[in-house]
């Protein structure tokens, strides 16, 4: 069962992955065979012309499960379609060292926490990694998820969250009604 957490923490994108939608705020839903991820540059400008949900990554480079994420999570065809058309997604290495600005203010490297203050802010000092975060439109409400998510999770959470029905439904009640559609979902892998 997953644990959303309600902060009214600011997040940033990392400038080092570099984004497949530059200069495009409107993100297609396409036949794309990665997810569009965005700097944070890109987002801030995109969610001014065409506001949108967000999704940020916030791994690092030696987290393990963060790997596996990327390659198992992350490159499923129906994930990057969904995160594609419904989202603006940004990836977030949680001990970069450079300042950022993000919505007006300077962040850094923090090295009491060994990680960047957008991470600490962001994961309101937890830190696990990865940790999957969600905003509404113009970030605001970051719902942070802790862990790996496979196929099956990231589809119940993307679509509770994507869809509004966090508005009207409590996710227990959501997940014990939720059935699994995408391929490569764990669930429909043994069908």
């Amino acid at each position: 069962m997953a644990v959303f957490v309600l902060s009214p923490h600011l997040l940033a994108g990392d400038k080092k992955k570099k984004s497949k939608a530059e200069n495009n705020t409107e993100t297609k839903a396409d036949d794309s065979t990665e997810i569009h991820w965005m700097t944070l540059d890109e987002v801030q400008v995109a969610m001014k012309k065409l506001p949108k949900k967000v999704f940020f990554d916030v791994y690092t480079d030696w987290c393990g499960w963060c790997k596996v994420m990327d390659k198992k999570t992350f490159s499923n065809k129906e994930v990057i379609r969904y995160m594609n058309k419904n989202f603006y997604a940004v990836k977030f290495n949680a001990e970069r060292t450079d300042s950022v600005m993000f919505l007006g203010k300077m962040y850094g490297f923090e090295p009491g926490q060994r990680a960047h203050q957008l991470a600490v802010e962001l994961l309101g000092g937890r830190m696990s990694y990865p940790t999957s975060v969600i905003l509404e439109e113009h970030f605001q409400n970051p719902a942070p998820i802790p862990g790996y998510l496979d196929v099956t999770m990231m589809e119940k959470i993307l679509k509770y969250l994507g869809e509004n029905i966090y508005k009207s439904k409590q996710f227990p009640v959501y997940e014990k009604e939720f059935v699994a559609t995408w391929s490569g979902n764990d669930a429909n892998a043994n069908r």
